[in-house]
């Protein structure tokens, strides 16, 4: 029996990298997901058409900005109203932009944490509204919060830091309704966003224990692990997946 089947998945900026592979994990194990985009309309329908050919799931592709929290809202209530519920959010939308920290604005600082934070927000109190006991609300952070090897990057390590504070007190709250909250801090993953081919990443590599990327599929299985019933006594955890990069 699939672990997931019967269940109801979103999950936000599911197009492509890491997010496009727990979209097709979650389906395989028997979910009916639906994903968010920004771009790339006739590449969404497309994922969402593969899928669900490939696994007999339904698949939704919705667009929906996360730095709007409207949008985002907007997303959530759609996929409960469409889909009967929701049983399983994976907030995996989020932004990088290595920039020299004197070049920084309160612009830049407003998108990264709107997008970042505010977005991972909206849409888990607004899909903990949908979920039943056995409910899952898992985001997807970043090994910066941890560590941060070089400059460029403080807003994006404050905001993924930020989401650890966020899913301990989210535990707490959801914790009595049997709902559990955990985060997934991906390290070096090899993504449009992070090539395993990059000009640095052999210093990435030179810092790591296993001294090689990740695949999405590392990043999806781990997802798909506390997306199911297994993991029903874990909650309020952090999850560092990065081949050592952190130690």
């Amino acid at each position: 029996m699939k672990h997931l089947e019967n269940k109801v998945a979103l999950v936000t900026g599911g197009s492509r990298g890491m997010g496009a592979a727990i979209v097709k994990q979650l389906a395989e194990e028997g979910a009916n997901v639906a994903f968010t985009y920004v771009r790339s309309a006739e590449k969404a329908r497309q994922l969402a058409a593969e899928v669900s050919k490939s696994t007999g799931q339904m698949v939704l592709a919705l667009a929906a900005d996360n730095a709007s929290d409207t949008a985002v809202t907007a997303a959530v209530e759609e996929v409960a109203s469409k889909l009967g519920g929701i049983d399983i959010l994976v907030n995996n939308a989020g932004i990088y932009e290595k920039k020299p920290l004197e070049e920084q604005t309160a612009a830049d600082y407003d998108e990264m944490m709107d997008i970042n934070v505010k977005a991972v927000y909206m849409a888990s109190i607004t899909a903990m509204k949908h979920m039943k006991a056995g409910g899952r609300i898992i985001s997807i952070g970043s090994n910066m919060a941890d560590r941060v090897a070089g400059p460029g990057a403080t807003l994006y390590a404050t905001s993924k830091a930020a989401l650890k504070g966020f899913t301990k007190g989210l535990a707490r709250e959801l914790g009595p309704k049997g709902i559990t909250v955990n985060l997934v801090q991906p390290g070096p993953i090899d993504t449009d966003m992070n090539p395993a081919n990059s000009a640095h990443a052999d210093m990435v590599r030179s810092m790591m224990a296993l001294q090689h990327y990740g695949h999405v599929s590392d990043i999806a299985g781990i997802v798909s692990f506390l997306a199911s019933p297994k993991s029903g006594f874990i909650t309020g955890a952090f999850l560092t997946i990065d081949g050592g990069f952190s130690i």
